[in-house]
């Protein structure tokens, strides 16, 4: 007996829950879990379902797509550890704490590799016994720096998700179509308020109540991609800017691994810039 996640992105019509249903019982299927969300405004189905069994994977999936509306979107997985790159530059604290979930085998996922522009975290990664390559972006402009990422990426096989766990490079249209849905990002949810150099004391200047961390897909807008996850505390005039920092970099980590855990077990669905997260 073997365990799949069926994932249905299609246009909504009536009886698709038990059609579907009706195909996974002839199948001699056992359905463990199911989720479906309609979207009446844009006229969407999706629909999540583990089930376990003896099965043709690809003969489920076509009996699945003759029963859907055209165009519809069927994926029959049958669950491993996905492959991910982590990329970071400086600060350690997302990537730590995603090595350390790694380590204690909370994630669905083999780390292929750490990429950053600097050398400074390789101590870190090498205790974990994860591979490590420093690409530097000094005397290289973006793209020919962006051109020895996608190099070294593209070395690995079978990359599932790039993470950027802090990773302080703006990348351009080219790198993120290489890697259309893939690449995870986290940020405080500051933006657009406070950008640029040190958020946090812009914000402590303007005395906010709560602070907070977004983790989304890229895309070409920067820090606009589909939402996945995120997460706001509340601090008070006690704060020091410090303060807020530490605080907004917990939330950041915890946010980061959070969306990570929904993409390594196929809980996300995009469309519209948006997520369906079951």
């Amino acid at each position: 007996m073997s365990e799949y996640r069926v994932l249905i992105d299609a246009d909504d019509a009536k009886g698709l829950v038990y059609k579907i249903s009706s195909i996974f019982y002839h199948n001699g299927l056992n359905i463990l879990s199911n989720s479906e969300f309609v979207d009446k405004e844009n006229n969407k189905f999706f629909m999540r379902s583990v089930v376990d069994g003896d099965i043709d994977s690809i003969k489920l999936k076509k009996s699945i797509q003759e029963i859907l509306p055209r165009n519809s979107i069927v994926k029959v997985i049958n669950p491993q550890k996905k492959n991910i790159i982590i990329m970071a530059t400086k600060e350690l604290h997302a990537l730590g704490d995603i090595l350390i979930r790694h380590e204690a085998g909370e994630l669905e996922a083999n780390i292929l590799a750490v990429v950053s522009n600097y050398d400074k975290l390789e101590s870190l990664v090498r205790k974990f016994d994860v591979p490590y390559v420093t690409i530097s972006h000094e005397g290289l402009d973006r793209p020919e720096h962006e051109s020895r990422v996608i190099e070294c990426i593209n070395s690995f096989e079978d990359v599932d998700y790039i993470v950027l766990a802090k990773y302080m490079r703006i990348l351009t249209p080219r790198f993120v179509e290489t890697y259309k849905d893939k690449i995870i990002n986290i940020h405080h949810s500051f933006l657009p308020a406070f950008i640029g150099a040190n958020p946090y004391k812009q914000a402590y200047d303007r005395g906010v109540k709560i602070i907070g961390a977004t983790a989304h897909f890229v895309n070409n807008n920067l820090d606009e991609g589909p939402i996945i996850a995120q997460e706001v505390i509340h601090v008070n005039h006690a704060y020091s800017w410090k303060d807020m920092q530490r605080s907004g970099k917990d939330v950041e980590k915890v946010v980061l691994s959070r969306a990570l855990k929904l993409a390594l077990e196929d809980r996300i669905f995009v469309y519209a810039n948006k997520t369906v997260i079951f």
